[in-house]
């Protein structure tokens, strides 16, 4: 999501940033190309000429602030621009009542039921809601089926509803039910089409009416772009929702959804689905989706996923293990498989400001999904002795690990190679070296990033970030390239000639 519109943005602020003064004429090339950028992110085009007529007037009524250069008080000025056209500050749900009623709307296959179970989680880990799920959608059984078993998953009761029941009779009759359980949370999975109709209106309006509840969340696929716009608008002229839940927001869509329905509709995005699992929901802010959009990362978002997933004990048990030089590859493992937890790597690093343009740097190596595979698939071909006292690992056990996890034997050299030198690394920063490695320690740190991010490669708290040579089993070898065989990097530089090979025929074609 975002990500050509984050390249476009990123290629007009380059041009900027070579200017010495911000005047008429490069505002305005530099405007142009954000319109088309939005435009191509099937933003609304109303949406559009209203965002760069406001920017335009901030950026030639604004004096440059001292100590900005012109390229960056104007990416100051879109950021602050982009926050207002996505809702401007982040809008919680009304947790004031009790129970506190949430009705789910859309059009079939929006993803309705999946959300409902998603947020009776949030706000039950959050807030200490006790749900109750009532699936109100009696025109498609599985709709039925699919709430109850989400409802096992989660260990929550729910109203055994039939498809020969009214769909206002249900809610009405949930919501006694859900008292009589003690339950402060009711959420109504109603019923949607294939698009929107009558029937479906008046069957949603009765239910408004007679259950009242405080918040109507519009859920809407992010995939289908304006179409989602559109239906949000009428589905509030009917039912004046109250929110929007965005669906499949780590799809690759171009954004143009979550940029247009807040302007369009006046209505705010409250949440959006970041994946298939339960877990996979956040609160949608504003500022930090401003942030990702103008590849500035969004270390908030990743901090508090950390914070779910990482026990703040087992963090500073962590931490006393690095300062004594006491990590090991069992202690490494286990901290793999947490960071596992919290999304892709791919995902979790564009969060971390200034990785986004190291990983395009990259290219075709940048593959920290397969590299941390292939990590845990050496670490876990190891013997628990060897684990947690690599000095143990002789060339017949390197031979028997590289065959067990399907790699080279030179593949694992580098991989304990690289964890010898991350453990260094760690101590120092730590405070566990002294005198001039410690200080050696830590200038190389400084320097290993670069791109913006130091000390990121050798941070050791992200495995598959952690070796001092980039990416596990990425150290320096002989091939001349980080961690990569001189067999791999044949292949590598094979498949790279083949694709430009297969462009020039396509362009011939």
């Amino acid at each position: 999501m975002f990500e050509s519109l984050q390249e476009r943005l990123g290629a007009t602020f380059s041009k900027l940033g070579g200017k010495k003064t911000l005047d008429e004429d490069n505002i305005k090339e530099g405007l142009r190309e954000v319109r088309l950028a939005l435009l191509e992110a099937d933003v609304n085009f109303k949406v559009v000429k209203g965002f760069v007529d406001q920017v335009k007037e901030r950026a030639l009524g604004d004096e440059v602030l001292k100590g900005l250069e012109p390229g960056q008080h104007f990416i100051k000025i879109v950021n602050e621009e982009l926050i207002e056209l996505l809702g401007g500050e982040q809008k919680d749900l009304d947790l004031s009542a009790k129970p506190l009623k949430l009705m789910m709307v859309g059009l079939q296959g929006s993803g309705k039921t999946t959300s409902a179970g998603k947020i009776a989680l949030f706000l039950r880990k959050q807030h200490g809601r006790k749900p109750y799920l009532v699936p109100a959608d009696v025109y498609r059984p599985a709709a039925i089926d699919q709430l109850h078993t989400l409802a096992r998953q989660l260990d929550v009761p729910a109203y055994p509803s039939t498809t020969d029941m009214d769909p206002v009779d249900i809610c009405r009759d949930a919501l006694v039910k859900a008292e009589e359980l003690g339950c402060d949370l009711v959420l109504f999975d109603t019923a949607g089409r294939l698009h929107i109709d009558e029937t479906l209106m008046d069957e949603l309006l009765n239910i408004k009416r007679e259950c009242r509840p405080q918040e109507i969340l519009f859920v809407a696929d992010a995939m289908t772009g304006q179409d989602a716009v559109t239906v949000a608008d009428a589905f509030n002229e009917k039912l004046d929702i109250t929110g929007v839940v965005l669906t499949k927001m780590d799809g690759d869509a171009r954004g143009g959804a979550a940029l247009s329905i807040k302007s369009v509709t006046g209505k705010s995005v409250k949440f959006v689905g970041v994946g298939e699992k339960l877990s996979e929901l956040e609160l949608f802010h504003p500022d930090r989706i401003a942030s990702r959009i103008l590849g500035m990362g969004d270390m908030m978002t990743l901090i508090e996923k950390a914070q779910t997933e990482i026990d703040e004990e087992e963090a500073k048990v962590m931490a006393e293990k690095m300062a004594k030089a006491e990590f090991d590859f069992e202690d490494f493992l286990g901290h793999m498989k947490k960071i596992k937890k919290l999304g892709s790597m791919e995902g979790l690093l564009k969060m971390i400001p200034g990785m986004g343009n190291v990983m395009k740097q990259l290219g075709d190596n940048a593959l920290p999904e397969d590299e941390m595979k292939r990590t845990e698939a050496i670490i876990s071909s190891m013997t628990m002795q060897e684990r947690r006292r690599p000095k143990l690992i002789n060339q017949s056990r390197k031979e028997r690990i590289a065959k067990g996890s399907g790699v080279k034997v030179a593949d694992v050299n580098v991989l304990i190679k690289n964890f010898k030198q991350m453990s260094q690394v760690m101590q120092a920063m730590m405070g566990g070296g002294k005198g001039k490695k410690q200080k050696g320690m830590m200038n190389r740190l400084k320097g290993l990033a670069g791109g913006g991010t130091p000390g990121m490669d050798a941070m050791g708290g992200m495995p598959g970030m952690g070796m001092p040579g980039g990416m596990p089993g990425m150290g320096e070898d002989e091939g001349g390239r980080k961690g990569l065989s001189k067999k791999t990097l044949k292949e590598r530089q094979k498949k790279k000639l083949n694709k430009k090979k297969n462009k020039k025929k396509k362009k011939k074609k």
